[in-house]
């Protein structure tokens, strides 16, 4: 296959990737978009957690609510649990890398919080450690998946909502949940601001 061909057929799927989830996970993302605007109104915060492509955008998306998406405004509060190395490789070092994000929920979470948690495969064990530290702290769950949603899928609460992107590729995946997370900032901004 000639490059620009291959080149097309990732534009191609992408596109298609997209609209099927369009389709699928509007209500998910409104859920959670709900989710989320009702913590930071109870004074609460939002922590994001990935690896990877994953850790990117869970930082990706707390800039996008410290600072600002598309309006104005103060900043929201959130904290991507991705970026503080030297936390990150004391947890890696004296525990275990599985507990690099569930050591930080525990001590920085509070009832009214939400967890963001990302994992193209569902599978990744930091993360669904991660998710029952919040649990434990009372908090509530959004998780951006994909594929079969993986081990992740076996363990939310009823109150959690999971937005799985109808995709086994991980480029795919991780596309959607740029736009899913774009979706979650105007929803915030919008219900928070109303449209301008």
């Amino acid at each position: 296959m000639d490059p620009v061909t291959r080149v097309r057929e990732h534009f191609a799927e992408s596109i298609a990737t997209k609209e099927a989830s369009a389709k699928l996970l509007a209500e998910s993302i409104v859920a959670a978009g709900r989710l989320m605007t009702d913590a930071l109104l109870d004074d609460g915060k939002i922590l994001s957690c990935g690896n990877g492509g994953s850790a990117a955008d869970a930082q990706h998306f707390s800039s996008e609510l410290l600072n600002r998406f598309e309006m104005e405004r103060p900043g929201l509060p959130a904290m991507a649990l991705t970026t503080d190395s030297s936390t990150l490789t004391s947890i890696a070092n004296d525990y275990a890398y599985e507990e690099i994000y569930s050591k930080q929920v525990r001590a920085l979470g509070k009832s009214q919080d939400v967890l963001l948690a990302i994992s193209t495969s569902g599978n990744s064990e930091n993360i669904i450690r991660a998710i029952a530290a919040a649990h434990d702290r009372g908090m509530t769950v959004v998780a951006l998946t994909g594929r079969d949603g993986g081990r992740m899928a076996e363990v939310y609460a009823p109150d959690d909502v999971e937005i799985r992107v109808p995709a086994m590729r991980t480029a795919r995946i991780q596309e959607v949940h740029l736009v899913v997370i774009h979706c979650l900032c105007d929803l915030i901004d919008t219900t928070l601001l109303g449209e301008q």
